[in-house]
This record gives structure tokens, sequence and C-alpha cells, in this order.
């Protein structure tokens, strides 16, 4: 049988809906309704059907008005097809005729131009224009910011060849890596900011402290800071820059990014991509401002009384300087300084060829210029020969290069110095001396298509023990380390034997060991059976432990870092029930002594089950009316018999 629904019936029911109000509502009002056309359970099914189109149709109204909008970003001329630059004779980032900043890249020496480093009086226009902007976009709904993040988001997704560009040139790194480090871990942090973090800042209902608050309903609320900070390192120029942005623009706050001097050339580029996105969706780009100076002016950024909150990404070094610095205002630090992590290899480890492809990629990824790379691989004794013989194997065949000049036949890139090389070569050198051997590498790479370019040859060192000076200082560089263990208790041991205590990883088959390295493991972040995939899924707090740093980003803990943690108390219903001082308790005191009866009494009567309750009313020994009725009034509890 066919479904059909009364038009009539629709539109007597629409007038009846327009023409009710508060004191008109009555049943008879329904006596309005042609009688032949009330709904059947079919129409009420066709109307259901009406209520979810509509539904379906204010969604999809939503999300059109909210989509990310297209724009343009110029693309550098040293990125584009065909530019050819000129070979510096001594590349270095510092000029012996001017303060600039020189840009080269290091895979090949080649000259990207110059940056004009910021002075003081740089840093308080940027700090003051983005507080500027930072008032209004306070003010702008989720769905406003979500755009701002889409419109972002489509732009990476259209342009990676020209992002992964940029970045390779500037950090030397090849195209897998910088989709890898730059372009999919940005992309999956919008993608969980749009889904998740309205949900993260949203205020949040606590529990309010029975009997004496019942009457009250509380919340944290998390607020914008204002203006805040990130100092970046130069590793992964495109998503350390905009992993901060992405979190602080979310939460309502301006920010300022102090990026590295070694990348700087790459830093103008995609500032222009996240100010263009602003720009496109109507908002002030002020709102994000990129700094970048020499060191001897960074601690007027570090100090200055503008910025509520900086996250630090660099070295021990350094840190203990910002730290300092940052104390003189009190502003609050999140400090990130890399580590020394460990994968631990347990002897019932399965399939070890497919592990090992798992282990190269935390090693080189990179060119092991990673903050969770893997520094160190700790091995049982069952699987430690079997390793030995395959990563030799392997390793030896990586090859250096320019992605951007050599095409698919490179498997490593450049560094982004030579300035550590010496430092390098002295630790491996270090650790041959005192037992260990080097069977692959160990030394500087003078590249024969490249000679101005900064190459570290990919080298293994095998018989590693905790005391040797590499086993214990942050390579940060192509050097693959393995380590023997005799047993699980020693491999814990070596993991959790240095200073550093980023992340870590545990490979093998047996659940109860796998859990035991995982919980013993002093460190702030463990992959199971595989390497960083913590910070991949970005619902997770990234951080470590130790010298590793402190504070998190990333995950609902990174949002809420940024935030003014605000705790609020309102009445839960202000006509009905509300705070009022007891007189007995009232200002000034009628009676030292009975007061001191009654909040003694007060303070039991919070702690009591209800049973114990109502015995401790009788015994605090109040005998007058007034003294119950303050008894209510303080705790707006039900009134009790005497």
């Amino acid at each position: 049988m066919a479904m059909r629904v009364s038009f009539d019936f629709f539109v007597s029911g629409f007038k009846v809906g327009c023409s009710i109000s508060r004191d008109s509502l009555s049943f008879s009002t329904f006596d309005a309704l042609p009688q032949s056309s009330l709904p059947s359970g079919q129409s009420f099914l066709v109307s259901l059907v009406c209520a979810f189109a509509s539904y379906v149709f204010f969604r999809l109204w939503r999300a059109s008005r909210f989509n990310g909008v297209p724009y343009n970003v110029p693309v550098p001329e040293q990125a584009q097809e065909g530019w050819k630059g000129e070979v510096m004779a001594n590349p270095s980032i510092k000029s012996t005729s001017n303060y600039l900043i020189q840009c080269y890249a290091p895979a090949t020496g080649v000259s990207l131009g110059t940056v004009a480093p910021a002075y003081p009086e740089d840093i308080d226009a940027a700090i003051k224009a983005s507080a500027a902007a930072q008032e209004q976009w306070a003010k702008t709904s989720w769905d406003e910011r979500r755009k701002f993040l889409r419109t972002l988001l489509k732009h990476i997704l259209d342009n990676q060849d020209n992002i992964a560009t940029v970045a390779c040139l500037d950090s030397g790194k090849t195209k897998i890596d910088a989709a890898l480090g730059e372009i999919l871990v940005t992309v999956e942090k919008i993608k969980y900011v749009l889904g998740y973090g309205e949900k993260a800042l949203v205020p949040e209902q606590r529990q309010t402290s029975w009997p004496f608050m019942c009457y009250k309903k509380v919340e944290v609320r998390y607020e914008p800071l204002g203006v805040v900070a990130a100092l970046v390192s130069w590793n992964y120029p495109f998503h350390n820059l905009l992993s901060p942005i992405i979190s602080s623009t979310f939460a309502g706050n301006g920010i300022i990014v102090k990026g590295s001097e070694q990348t700087a050339w790459s830093s103008q580029y995609y500032i222009s991509i996240v100010k263009g996105a602003l720009a496109a969706c109507g908002h002030n780009p002020d709102l994000v401002q990129s700094i970048i100076c020499w060191p001897e002016i960074a601690p007027h950024l570090t100090s200055h009384p503008g910025i509520s909150h900086i996250t630090f990404i660099g070295s021990r070094p350094v840190a203990h300087h910002v730290a300092a610095s940052a104390s003189k205002t009190l502003t609050p630090l999140c400090i990130e300084l890399g580590g020394k992590d460990a994968a631990v290899i347990l002897d019932d480890t399965r399939n070890l060829p497919s592990v090992t492809s798992i282990l190269m990629r935390g090693v080189f990824q990179s060119c092991g210029q990673n903050c969770v790379g893997i520094e160190r691989i700790v091995a049982t004794s069952k699987v430690y020969p079997q390793l030995v013989s395959i990563l030799e194997s392997r390793i030896a065949k990586l090859r250096l290069g320019s992605i951007l000049d050599d095409g698919t036949g490179v498997d490593c890139g450049a560094v982004i110095s030579n300035v550590h090389f010496s430092r390098l070569e002295e630790l491996v050198a270090d650790a041959v001396r005192q037992g260990a051997r080097c069977l692959i590498g160990g030394r500087r790479h003078i590249h024969p298509k490249y000679p101005k370019g900064h190459y570290f040859e990919p080298t293994l060192v095998v018989d590693v023990t905790p005391s040797m000076a590499i086993a214990q200082n942050e390579v940060f560089g192509p050097i693959c380390l393995l380590m023997p263990a005799t047993s699980i208790s020693d491999a814990i041991s070596i993991a959790n034997s240095t200073e550093y205590a980023l992340g870590g990883s545990v490979f093998g088959g047996n659940k109860k060991d796998l859990d035991r390295v995982t919980r013993e493991m002093r460190c702030g972040m463990v992959s199971v059976n595989d390497f960083a995939v913590y910070y991949l899924n970005q619902s997770l707090p990234f951080g470590g432990v130790k010298g590793s740093g402190y504070g998190r980003f990333a995950g609902e803990e990174g949002l809420r870092s940024v935030c003014n943690l605000k705790a609020v108390a309102v009445d839960r219903f202000p006509r009905i029930a509300s705070t009022a001082i007891p007189g007995v308790v009232d200002y000034p005191l009628k009676d030292g002594e009975k007061g001191w009866r009654f909040t003694k009494g007060l303070v039991e009567l919070g702690t009591m089950d209800d049973g114990r309750r109502i015995c401790s009313l009788a015994a605090v020994g109040w005998k007058d009316e007034q003294s119950w009725s303050d008894l209510y009034t303080c705790n707006r509890v039900a009134a009790c018999d005497r």
C-alpha cells in the first residue's frame, strides 16, 4: 500500500503551530486539525523521514558554510623547477660582512638568499600586532576556527610537492622524510583538532563537595591565554612551525613562532601559508607571527611581559637560558629537549627482517636528526647476532645525496650543518677504543657531486656498552648503535641508563614481557612493536621526563596547556538556594566558643556517612533553635529534627 499523507494535515498543522502561544495553548487548540487527516502510523513515519532529511540538510548547509576555501601563496623561485643557484665557497649561516642570515641548501651548498634577523623592536611590534588580532580572534566560534584549519588543510594537501621541496632545500632531507615527518604528522594534527579540539576545550563539569556544596555547579573553563610563543628547532621546519600554531590558535590565542636561523628561508614561505589561510577566512593574519633572530636577541622574546606561555623545542644547554629568561616574568614553559631513545628487542621477537625495517626507519629518518629517533638498539642474546648481520648488510647499501638533484637514487640526505662532524667522529672513535666495533661508516663524507654539502656516512657501531660516551650523549645523526643485553632486566637497565627519557620502543611476542618493559622504561612515551607511532596518534600527549624536559604538547593535554584553566562555581538553583553566612560565625562574632563548636561540627558533618552525620548533630550540643537554623543555612541540606 502506498503511503499517503494528507496535505491538509500538514497545512493545518503548520497553521496551528504558528498560532500557539504560552497563553493560548490547550488541547482544544488541536480541534482545528481536520479529523479526516489525522496522522496514521505511515504518515508519522513519513514525518520522521522528513525530520531526518531536514537534519541532514541543515548539517550539509552548516558544513558548506564552514568548509575550507581555496587561496594561493607564491612559491619561492628557488623551489621552482629549473632554478639553479650559486654554490657558496664556505657555506655558513653567518656572514663575515653583515648581520644578515645567509640561507643555503645543506645538501649542495647552494645559496638560497638572505634573511634580515629581527631586533628587539621587531619583536615588540610582532607581539603588539598579534595581541590586537587576538582580541577579536578570541571571540570567534568553534566553527570559524575549524574553517580556518580546513582551509589550511586543503592548501597543504593541494601543495604537498611545494611544501616538501622547500623543506628538502632548506634542511637537506629527502622527500620521503618530508612527507612522513613534515606533512603527514601536520595533517594528522589538524584532523585531530578538527574532530576533537572543541570537546577538549569546552567547559568541563566537575564533582561538587557533598553535602556543603550540593547547591553549587562547578566546572573548569579553558580560556585563551592571549599571545603565546614557540621556539622551535630546525629538523622539521614545516611541522615544527605549524604544530604550535594549530593548537594555540584553536585555543583562541595569538602566537609568535621563533624558528631556527638554520631554516630561516623556509620559515618565510611556511608562515605565509598560515597567514594566507587566515586572510582567506576573513581574519586578521597578524594573529600569527614568525620571528627569526640571532641567539643574543632571543631573550627579549622569552622574557617579554606580553608572552603568556612558551613552548621550547631544542637542546638542554639552550633550555637553561630560556628557563632563566622566562623566570623574569614567571612565564610558564613546556620544554622538549630531545632524547636518547632505546628500542629494546627481545628474544621472542617475530619476523626479525620486518622489525629491522622499522628500526632502520627509526634510526635514519631525516638522517637521524629526529628527537624521537632510535639512538640505541638494545637486543637480548638470541637476536643480537642476527640483528648485527641484517643491519650491517642493509646499512652498507644506503646512498647519500640531494633528492632534488639526484632523483630516486637517494636514501639519506644531508645533515643541517658540518659543525658537529668532529664531535660525531670522536664519539665513534672513543667507543672503538673502549671495545666497540665500527662496522660501517664513522666519518664525514665528501660527496663527489656536492663537495660543499654536509654529509656524514651512515654508521653502524656494535658491542656498545652504557659506559661509553656515545651511549650517553644524543648523537642526532645517521649513527646506529647496537647494545647487547643479557636479560630482560638488563635490557631495561640499559634503556634507563641515560639522563634522557623522551620515548622508547619494545619488540617481542610475550605480552607479559612487553607490558613489563613498557611499564619499567622511565620515559614519556613507548611504542610496542613499532616506532614513534604515539606521535602519529595526535590524541596522545607528547613529551618526556628527566633530562628530556617537562610539559606536554599534542592531545587534549597540549591544547589545554595553552589555556587559562579557570575554576568556576555557580549556584545550581539561584532563585532557591545561595550562600549565606550563618549568624553564629558572622562578623562581628557574638560568641567565639559557640562559633568554634559550630565549625568543628561542620567539619565532622562533612566527613561522615549519612548515619553517623545525624548522630554527630546531637553530639555537638546545640540546644537553641538559631544554631540549627545556622547549620541548615550553611549546608543547604534537609532540615533535621532535634
